[in-house]
């Protein structure tokens, strides 16, 4: 079998090819898909609570892997081993979150009484659902779609990135291990090519993407007249807001966090902060201050609280941006050579705070998905509004205040599918989950979740006939 037949996940950590797996040959796709689409005809005619059974267990058998699914994740992408049980806890907690809430999202909508009719919108399963998900949060993306959808009754197919191929291969041990019917969930090993192929010959009837903005566009073109249903979660360059009244240690502390957490790879992570001139002195200081604190290294090392990019090209790209930055007139508030472990031409990346920053730059208009955040002097609400909504992007925004009315009437002009007072980067499964502009469209998580995974089915039952 050639290169060109496998897939590599190749380390940020040292480089190494940590995984390699062959691709799916084309009957393997072929009878993938055929086995789920026979698999769901039986499925969708358990009830929910048998689903739940069926969904609970797999739940259960993969925190009962998280002692290796901890190193395992740091070795294919680089965040560090002290975060990784939060990724697992945020899975579980979203996927029981999905489960109890089934029935009520999956309940039948009964109308008005009518004479001699039973009236009733039914929500439906679509058939099969095609998850492709991302590297940088692999447990947390992916089970925004695959636990709905199997509680929906749909089968479920799963690509996973070429840097997270194990992840794909422990979901399916978790639902082996839960003794869900054969053929209700694959994981396949898949290129771009096969991908798009999948989805325009229709193999599929919905397809869940997160990822970026580009390929999120070639998943569109893919789908072209096919008439399947396509959610797409894409990128982010969220802002946020920081007023003269807000608590600035509560402030700083989270934003800090935000940005940087998971070496700023997170489509909802801070890229850009607006802060009122009144406190921006100070805040400036105290985050720059914070910024120090973080331990850039291997991803092994327990004391290690910023681990490498992805890989080296992705931390270039952010390289680039500062430079551009620094070139247009921007200030850096972090030296490099201040973590030991930051090397050009790596994967692993210094935290940088950039000031004097303006929409001209780069850093302030595309997504950097990197350890980098511009901070932005404004005179007032008016003008942090109009900064926070200058842009391609949609996903979450925050503002940061004492004044919950200051901030509901700041949310309403945002344009945002999501938007937080006094806390970021941060998902609720009761909410939806969605983005608009060029973050994409449709929505997973919450009781609407299920309207993206089910088709309405109309009942009319006469019921007296006769004169």
């Amino acid at each position: 079998m050639s290169k060109s037949d496998r897939i590599q996940c190749i380390s940020p950590v040292d480089g190494r090819i940590y995984a390699e797996r062959p691709i799916a040959s084309g009957d393997a796709v072929t009878q993938a898909f055929a086995k789920a689409r026979h698999a769901q005809k039986a499925w969708k005619l358990q009830s929910i609570e048998e689903r739940a059974v069926y969904c609970g267990q797999a739940v259960d058998a993969m925190q009962s892997m998280a002692e290796d699914i901890v190193p395992e994740l740091a070795w294919q992408m680089g965040r560090p081993v002290r975060f990784g049980p939060s990724e697992l806890r945020g899975f579980e907690d979203r996927a029981r979150h999905m489960i109890a809430i089934a029935a009520e999202g999956l309940a039948d909508i009964d109308l008005e009484p009518k004479t001699g009719f039973v009236r009733k919108i039914r929500r439906v399963p679509l058939g099969v659902v095609f998850t492709i998900a991302p590297w940088n949060y692999p447990y947390l993306t992916a089970v925004n779609s695959v636990i709905p959808a199997l509680m929906a009754g749909n089968a479920v197919v799963l690509k996973h990135a070429r840097q997270t191929l194990c992840v794909g291969e422990r979901f399916q041990e978790a639902f082996a291990r839960a003794g869900l019917p054969d053929g209700l969930f694959h994981n396949l090993v898949l290129s771009h090519a096969q991908t798009a192929e999948i989805i325009s010959a229709r193999l599929a009837d919905m397809v869940c993407f997160t990822g970026s903005v580009s390929a999120g566009a070639e998943i569109e073109r893919a789908a072209a007249g096919q008439f399947l249903r396509v959610g797409l979660e894409l990128g982010g360059k969220d802002p946020a807001y920081v007023r003269a009244d807000a608590d600035l240690d509560h402030a700083v502390e989270n934003l800090v966090d935000g940005a940087f957490f998971n070496s700023g790879q997170s489509c909802c992570g801070i890229e850009r902060i607006y802060v009122h001139g009144d406190v921006y002195d100070g805040f400036l200081q105290n985050f720059v201050e914070q910024t120090r604190n973080y331990v850039l290294g291997n991803p092994l090392d327990e004391v290690t609280t910023l681990g490498p990019m992805v890989n080296a090209k992705a931390a270039d790209f952010v390289r680039s941006q500062i430079a551009a930055a620094l070139r247009g007139g921007a200030v850096a508030h972090i030296k490099e050579g201040d973590f030991e472990a930051s090397k050009a031409g790596t994967p692993y990346l210094a935290p940088q705070v950039l000031s004097s920053v303006d929409h001209q730059m780069s850093v302030m208009r595309e997504e950097s998905f990197g350890p980098v955040i511009g901070i932005m002097k404004t005179a007032d609400d008016e003008e942090a509004i109009a900064l926070m909504n200058d842009s391609p992007f949609g996903l979450t925004a925050s503002v940061w205040t004492r004044d919950t009315e200051a901030a509901g009437r700041i949310g309403e002009q945002i344009d945002t599918g999501t938007f937080f007072m006094n806390r970021c980067d941060y998902l609720d499964p009761a909410l939806a989950w969605t983005g608009v502009k060029d973050s994409g469209r449709g929505h997973t998580l919450s009781i609407g979740g299920y309207e993206q995974l089910t088709r309405p089915k109309s009942f009319h039952l006469r019921t007296e006939t006769g004169s």
